[in-house]
Order: C-alpha cells, then sequence, then structure tokens
C-alpha cells in the first residue's frame, strides 16, 4: 500500500513541477493555484506512504520520480534538450531509486 502511495505522490510531483512552469512566475492564476494544491496533495501522499515505509528510502525514491518525469516532460513536452550525459544521469537515478527499492525488500 505504501508504495502505491509512493508512487501517486511522485506523480502528482510532476504534475506539479508542469503547473508552476505553465504558472509564469506565479502571475498566472490557475497554473499557479494548481501548482500550490498539487504541491500539498504530494506532500500529503508522501505522508500516507510513510505510514508504511521507511523515510530515507521513501523520500528518495519519492524525488528520484519526480526528478525523472520533469526531466523527461521537459524535453518531450517544453523542448528542452537531451543529451548522452543527460540520459547518463537520468539511468544513475532510476539504478539509485530501484536499488533503493529493492535493498528495502
Amino acid at each position: 500500500m505504501g508504495w502505491l502511495f509512493l508512487l501517486a505522490a511522485g506523480l502528482v510531483e510532476i504534475a506539479m513541477a508542469a503547473a508552476l512552469k505553465q504558472s509564469e512566475d506565479w502571475s498566472r492564476l490557475v497554473p499557479s493555484v494548481i501548482g500550490v494544491l498539487t504541491a500539498l496533495l504530494s506532500i500529503y501522499l508522501l505522508a500516507r506512504a510513510l505510514r508504511y515505509l521507511p523515510l530515507g528510502p521513501a523520500y528518495a525514491i519519492w524525488t528520484g520520480i519526480g526528478s525523472v518525469g520533469v526531466v523527461l516532460m521537459g524535453v518531450f513536452f517544453f523542448g528542452e534538450a537531451l543529451s548522452a550525459a543527460r540520459i547518463a544521469c537520468i539511468a544513475m537515478v532510476i539504478g539509485g531509486t530501484v536499488g533503493l527499492r529493492m535493498v528495502h525488500g
């Protein structure tokens, strides 16, 4: 159950980043409000996950999901560059995230 909350929290974190990008430095009301609400929802879901999971791995996995998701969203939806170095870094984050999950059991 905790892992589902954690996955949902990470996915909502990606939505938060998209909303903040669209908020244009908090000058657009709707994306700004969505950004704040998704941030609160992500933290709530993380807190739910922490009822079942240890803090260290759960927090690292949450940020890993958000980090990789936001980088990929930037590439596919906002035209950000994808280089070999960025791919290698994404792979390391994924590897570390999967490793933490496997070590926890």
